[in-house]
């Protein structure tokens, strides 16, 4: 039997309700997923969609970026899906940085925002550039 890839679910503050969103507009295909989320993300998550049962670790300034790491490291993340906040400070910019570069370092995509997220659970409208932003000819 085939075992399942897990994608991690990150998003900062300003970004959590855009990530629910799109899990619920996806729910089928993240459904096919071991997911993994920092504290607080995870837990709205679970709280709209609990059919996902998305397993919650710490939140993200309490050592949940680092939890998320260490399972990238340890080869059970297949994918990354973090919504950034590019116009809020982060207090803990430091952890997100390294987060970022333990993806980069595993080789293993990495989503930012909801368009690329729906590339690598392979939303075929969107690779087919049929909705949103323009089709590249």
């Amino acid at each position: 039997m085939a075992k399942r890839q897990a994608l991690a679910l990150v998003a900062h503050d300003e970004k959590k309700d855009d990530l629910v969103r799109f899990a619920r507009r996806h729910r089928k295909r993240l459904a096919g997923y071991d997911l993994y989320a920092t504290g607080t993300t995870g837990s709205r998550i679970n709280a709209a969609l609990p059919e996902l049962a998305v397993t919650a670790l710490k939140s993200g300034p309490l050592g949940g970026d680092q939890q998320i790491g260490a399972l990238i490291a340890e080869g059970r993340i297949s994918g990354l899906i973090f919504f950034i906040d590019p116009l809020t400070p982060m207090p803990h910019d430091v952890d997100v940085k390294a987060l970022t570069r333990l993806a980069v370092l595993y080789d293993i995509p990495m989503a930012l925002n909801a368009r690329t997220a729906e590339l690598i659970i392979g939303d075929p409208a969107r690779r087919d550039g049929k909705r949103g932003g323009k089709a590249k000819t």
